[in-house]
Order: structure tokens, then C-alpha cells, then sequence
């Protein structure tokens, strides 16, 4: 049966994983990011390829703008510095003899979980990943809508949701995600002057009135960017993923309340399934299905 390795790579984790085809992860292990990132990458890819001779090709989701047919790295903001313009899937298929293919992380949860997850049979899904930054992916009449000539179909976190409103890691000021992502959040947090994390904020608001405000102000804004997606791509699902989602029992209801004001039709949302496993999961499709 074939095998496959995934490769999730994240600002302060890389995971990697065996998978076959039908879905199983064999064999999974976590290391830190460390910069300069591709000699360290290649490094640990080649480690199990020792040990794992089986596996046949290589899937690998980056944070990031990609272009997904040369397999490079179009554009990375700080989170992963000296990782723009990096062609990973020349220097790793040299390097290995292995067919490799490379996608956006958001886009690679997108298709675990329309392959596996939540949104399996649905043709038109929009994936939002609230993490560090806010990812997107989009399934569109069942395929992966991504690349674009800059890389950056589906960055929907890079959708402006307030003109002129906080600076961007992207350098523009006022995307969606510095108001829906944990490291809004923890913005959100400090200026309301909350001794808290994100998990006990959530937790919080049940009975403090300010957290309570933090929450709402929240989830009103990822409603908004909801309510936009929908005009953009009348999605049949919408599945939210990324640390932040771990706690949406705590706000999924505010959400809702917040939806029913701003959506043209109602759209059903729902939790990613796989949660941190989708990253790995989703990378090895890319190279499980062709």
C-alpha cells in the first residue's frame, strides 16, 4: 500500500508524518522550527527517509504564500524569516529522488477535511484557521482553489476588515487577521487590560463582564469575515479550525447569534475535525491523490 509523508510547518512547529491511503498516520513526530529553515527541513526529512524506506513521495503545507506548481515559496512574512522565495520543491526532490509537492497550510487543512473531516461530499467549502495568523483554504466544486500568479488565492486573512485599522504583518494596515486570530486575541486581551490567556478568556466570559465584551467584539468581526465569504463564494460549509477553535464550545454559540444578523442564507459551520492532525494529513494528500 502507498505511503506517503506530510509535512505541516508552522511558525514555531514542524510535524511530519507517514500516511497510507487510506488516511492512517503510521508513524507522527513534532520538532521546533528552527531557522535558517530548509537545511534544517531537508536534515529531518532525509532522517526518515532512512528510517521509513517505504514512503514513496512527499507532501509538505507551509505558512505562507505558495505557488503550488513550482513547488515554491512565493512570499513568508517574519514568522518564517529567509523562507521567501525558497523553490522547496526542486531543492527537496534533488535532494531525496522523491517526488515532493508543496501547498499553503490553511489550503492542506481544506483538503483533509473535505477528504476525511467534516465537509466530506461537499463540493464548495471555505476552511478558516485561526492560529497565529488566520489561514484560509477553499474547496471549489470539489478542488482545491489555490495559487494565483502571486501565490495568494484564498489569503483570506489578508482581507482588509477595517480600513486603516491595525497594522499588518503584510505591511497594510487592517486585515482580518489582526482581529480574527489568537494573536488578535492576545492583542484584544491586552488592551482591555485582562491578566488572561485566550483559553481562560473564553472561560471567563461566562461570568466577567469584560471578557464577556472581548468575546463578543470577537466573534461580531469573524462573523463579518464570514458573512464577506459567503457573497464571495456561497460555500455549502464553513469549517473553522487552528488553536483558537479547541475552545469553540466557549463561543460558537456568540457566533451564531452574530451570524443570524449578517449572513444572506443561513450556512452551517462547524469545527475542523482533525484538528492539529489535519496539517499532516491534508499535506499528504497532495500527494495521495495524483
Amino acid at each position: 500500500m502507498e505511503k506517503v509523508l506530510g509535512v505541516d510547518i508552522g511558525g514555531t512547529k514542524i510535524r511530519m508524518g507517514i500516511i497510507d491511503a487510506s488516511g492512517q498516520i503510521i508513524y507522527e513526530e513534532k520538532i521546533p522550527t528552527i531557522i535558517p529553515l530548509y537545511p534544517y527541513l531537508e536534515e529531518n526529512i532525509l532522517r526518515i527517509l532512512v528510517e521509513q524506506p517505504e514512503v514513496q513521495a512527499i507532501g509538505i503545507g507551509t505558512h505562507g504564500f505558495v505557488d503550488p506548481k513550482q513547488g515554491k515559496v512565493i512570499y513568508a512574512a517574519e514568522t518564517l524569516p529567509g523562507w521567501t522565495d525558497t523553490p522547496v520543491k526542486e531543492w527537496l526532490e534533488k535532494a531525496t529522488g522523491k517526488r515532493v509537492e508543496v501547498e499553503n497550510d490553511a489550503n492542506v487543512v481544506a483538503l483533509a477535511e473535505a477528504k476525511f473531516g467534516a465537509a466530506q461530499g461537499l463540493n464548495r467549502v471555505v476552511v478558516l484557521t485561526l492560529g497565529t495568523g488566520l489561514g484560509g483554504g477553499v474547496i471549489w466544486d470539489g478542488k482545491l482553489l489555490s495559487g494565483g500568479p502571486h501565490g495568494g488565492a484564498a489569503e483570506l486573512g489578508h482581507m482588509i476588515l477595517y480600513p486603516n485599522g491595525v497594522k499588518c504583518a503584510c505591511g497594510r494596515l487592517g486585515c482580518s487577521e489582526m482581529y480574527v486570530s489568537g494573536t488578535a486575541l492576545q492583542r484584544r486581551i491586552k488592551e482591555a487590560g485582562l491578566p488572561v490567556t485566550p483559553p481562560e478568556l473564553f472561560e471567563n466570559a461566562k461570568t466577567d463582564p469584560a471578557a464577556n465584551k472581548v468575546v463578543e467584539e470577537f466573534t461580531a468581526d469573524l462573523a463579518l469575515v464570514i458573512s464577506s465569504l459567503q457573497a464571495a463564494f456561497d460555500m455549502e460549509m464553513v469549517i473553522i479550525g487552528g488553536g483558537v477553535s479547541e475552545a469553540a464550545d466557549l463561543w460558537m454559540a456568540s457566533l451564531q447569534e452574530k451570524l443570524a444578523t449578517v449572513l444572506l442564507n443561513p450556512v452551517p459551520v462547524e469545527v475542523a475535525r482533525f484538528e492539529n492532525d489535519a496539517g499532516i494529513l491534508g499535506a499528504a494528500l497532495l500527494v495521495l491523490e495524483n
